[in-house]
């Protein structure tokens, strides 16, 4: 048996799989992954499963030290990573061997990095999943977010060759939302309001929801409805008109008016948007919303085919390295706008 130890790590760094989908008629928050395109990535990197459990690191910087080899994939937001001063790159595995440190950087360009643990990482899961709701107090190993000195286990690293995987290239596009199912609450001019509006994420944003800043976006008739069920991407438009996007922590039913739901192809993208960062709305037919739900299934089923040999990039990771130092001052700026709530 190998392990990794987490010798320092920041807030909103935590456990994470695939979530409990299919529970929330329980009252069961379904939890699991905040960018699930950057989870399956370093999943395949290592051979696990697309969404087996694996660590959630936020904007913040980690270091973990193995004791006995461990392989690592690493993939979403990009920021400076090294084992003993080897570079590592996003969308690429790692071995470290006994005793070594991998220590990570700020994030830059998103939010929300994956570290999978080649063969999994051990805990008991609760109805079903290994992932944290930290409110909820479920989630294994630790039913909490991740902490300086926690142990991760897993088994020794099978010792195969290290992996890098080719991805489209990322949009700064709007994030395409499907207007419903409570649009008929605001009035056309509202709607267009949301549309042509620049939104901006609040630093006291958490896996629960994303709090918009912008302008207000005002009910025909009153905040309240009867509570109705939520998915990941409900965008609610309480009292006080600010919009809140729905994130895999919410509850499972709510009572202020839906105006949207972001796509599930955008909603990654969208985790990954840095507190403070403008973007913009688009809206889409369900035709289309569906089309790219399609694209994004075909994208996550072609993971395995996208693997390559690190060499076959002709990567010079001591190049790699001096740019990582030369980035290391933007990525903190970047990471200090995001001052995520922990409970």
């Amino acid at each position: 048996m190998s392990k990794l130890v987490v010798t320092s790590i920041g807030p909103a760094s935590s456990v994470q799989d695939s979530g409990r989908p299919g529970s929330q008629r329980y009252g069961l928050t379904p939890s699991g992954a905040m960018d699930r395109l950057a989870l399956a990535v370093a999943n395949t990197l290592v051979g696990n499963e697309l969404f087996a459990a694996a660590v959630e690191i936020g904007p913040f910087g980690a270091t973990f030290t193995a004791r006995g080899a461990v392989r690592v994939g690493l993939a979403g937001a990009s920021r400076n990573a090294d084992i003993g001063g080897r570079a590592v790159t996003v969308n690429s595995s790692a071995t470290l061997a006994d005793g070594e440190t991998l220590t990570l950087g700020f994030a830059r360009g998103g939010s929300f990095s994956y570290l999978a643990i080649e063969r999994g990482i051990e805990g008991e899961p609760m109805f079903g999943s290994l992932a944290v709701n930290a409110r909820a107090g479920l989630g294994s190993p630790y039913p909490r977010p991740l902490q300086d000195g926690d142990e991760l286990t897993t088994q020794a690293a099978s010792g195969a060759a290290e992996r890098r995987i080719e991805l489209p290239a990322t949009t700064d596009a709007p994030i395409r939302i499907v207007f419903g199912p409570q649009d008929d609450e605001f009035s056309e001019e509202s709607k267009k309001l949301f549309l042509d509006s620049e939104w901006k994420i609040s630093a006291t944003s958490d896996r629960m929801g994303y709090r918009l800043e912008g302008p207000v976006i005002k009910h025909l008739d009153g905040h309240n409805i009867v509570s109705d069920g939520t998915v990941n991407g409900s965008v609610q438009i309480p009292g006080n008109g600010q919009p809140i996007v729905l994130m895999p922590d919410r509850g499972t039913s709510g009572g202020y008016p839906k105006i949207a739901t972001v796509i599930s192809a955008d909603f990654g993208r969208f985790a990954q948007i840095s507190a403070g960062r403008p973007f913009r709305f688009k809206a889409v037919t369900m035709a289309e919303a569906q089309a790219e739900a399609s694209k994004f299934q075909e994208l996550l089923r072609s993971l395995p085919e996208r693997l390559r040999g690190i060499e076959d990039f002709g990567l010079n990771l001591e190049a790699l390295r001096d740019a990582n130092v030369a980035g290391q001052a933007v990525s903190a700026i970047d990471a200090t706008t995001w001052q995520v709530a922990v409970p």
